[in-house]
């Protein structure tokens, strides 16, 4: 098959959106397939890239580290007359992902969108964040779904939500999976060694892009309550973002600043190294659509500590994996990490062994042959009446004036990240 794959996020920036994009592509060049990806221009983009199509973009939008791509892109139907697609896969329902619906009918072939995102939770990024723009995000994100042959839900949690909003294409969960082996075999004694955290502290981490939604205010206060009470642990962050600075001060203010080692952005085997040398792996965010960074963590055989949350309860297993946590509050969960603290050694071994077997559930060869099952049943389908089609693209139309009237007003802080060139990578959506 000749798939495309349509995303406002790409590498080099480290996201979660990035990531689920880079790891099909790969899986499915490896099964034969051709891949040709669709995405925003970011600083330092490799010029060696093969079968990727970069479209201008606005850097570092409203003071964000994303990228904001401009909806016209030229010279695109060119190059995929030549491609000739099988698939049009949307990654996003804003900007480009207008442009993956015109393909899609440009050239007759069936549109794929993967709900990755819970965006209602993302619009304090948006001047004048408020009901109303969240209503109207989840609005356009049905009302773009239902224009779709299939959409994809990283989470039973989400396929439900998704329905309950509206939803009547077909839904199917398709998460993001992972790469076990990149994961098992990470030197997590070395990583201790060249961060100089001692080698006998427990080592409580964390990974991810270090945002407000996130969570990580909470998740910071309670693992430094955690640490006043252990002197012999330690925290490890890997991730930059605009909570970095809070995490540190929460630290100051709890007297704990002096076991708080944030490693930046990690890649590869360092990434690999820096979760085996996590005793657990500290997770507090509930605006996931899945458990992405906690099956890489328990790929690497380390128990989780999570609220319980959409994407996160379908891959965290109290006392099986680690601890799903139903309360959100700073005692209770530095009680589930002093919990895990405090096990026997072959205790803690059930629960390193049960991550692993979890990660082996949600492994990229099992969600990518989904994917692609789905993709060969659709061909085999007529596409949607063109009446109808037409019908509901009207109305989304109308959705996304109003969005441009929302990016409009932004459109000083957009001339703003333009001129400030200034590019901060990321650990996830």
């Amino acid at each position: 098959m000749n798939i495309v794959l349509v995303t406002n996020t790409f590498t080099p920036h480290v996201g979660g959106v990035a990531r689920s994009v880079e790891l099909f592509s790969a899986e499915y060049r490896k099964r034969g397939h051709r891949v040709l990806t669709v995405a925003p221009e970011f600083p330092n983009t490799s010029v060696n890239e093969i079968d990727v199509v970069r479209i201008p973009a606005i850097q570092n939008f409203n003071a964000s580290d994303f990228s904001v791509a401009l909806p016209v892109p030229t010279g695109l139907t060119g190059v995929l007359q030549e491609f000739q697609p099988d698939i049009i896969h949307s990654q996003h329902p804003f900007l480009l992902g207008m442009t993956a619906v015109r393909m899609a009918r440009s050239f007759k072939t069936p549109l794929v969108f993967t709900h990755h995102t819970l965006y209602e939770q993302y619009t304090h990024y948006v001047s004048g964040d408020s009901a109303v723009i969240k209503r109207f995000v989840i609005e356009l994100a049905t009302r773009y779904a239902n224009l779709c042959d299939q959409v994809f839900a990283p989470s039973a949690s989400i396929r439900n939500l998704l329905i309950s909003r509206g939803v009547t294409a077909p839904v199917l969960v398709v998460p993001t999976g992972v790469c076990t082996a990149d994961f098992s075999q990470g030197n997590g004694l070395a990583m201790r060694r060249s961060l100089k955290i001692p080698e006998h502290v427990f080592v409580v981490g964390h990974m991810g892009r270090l945002a407000p939604e996130k969570n990580l205010s909470f998740l910071a206060a309670a693992v430094a309550e955690f640490l006043q009470s252990h002197r012999d642990a330690v925290f490890l962050v890997i991730g930059v973002g605009p909570s970095a600075t809070a995490i540190r001060e929460i630290f100051v203010k709890a007297g704990v600043e002096d076991r708080l080692f944030v490693a930046g952005v990690l890649q590869h085997e360092q990434l690999a190294d820096a979760l085996c040398a996590m005793d657990v792996f500290a997770f507090a965010s509930k605006s996931e659509t899945q458990g992405m960074v906690l099956t890489e963590a328990m790929a690497a055989g380390v128990p989780v500590v999570a609220l319980d949350a959409a994407g996160v309860r379908e891959v965290v297993r109290d006392k099986y994996n680690g601890r799903l946590l139903h309360e959100e509050s700073t005692e209770s969960y530095s009680a589930a990490l002093s919990w895990l603290y405090q096990l026997a050694w072959a205790e803690r071994r059930e629960l390193v062994t049960g991550a692993r077997a979890v990660a082996d559930e949600f492994s990229l060869a099992n969600t990518a042959e989904s994917a692609l099952s789905c993709y060969e049943t659709l061909q085999s389908k007529s596409i949607r009446g063109s009446r109808a089609e037409d019908q509901r693209w009207e109305q989304v139309v109308r959705l996304i004036g109003a969005e441009w009237e929302i990016l409009k007003s932004l459109s000083q802080a957009g001339d703003q990240a333009l001129t400030r060139g200034r590019f901060e990578t990321d650990q996830n959506p």
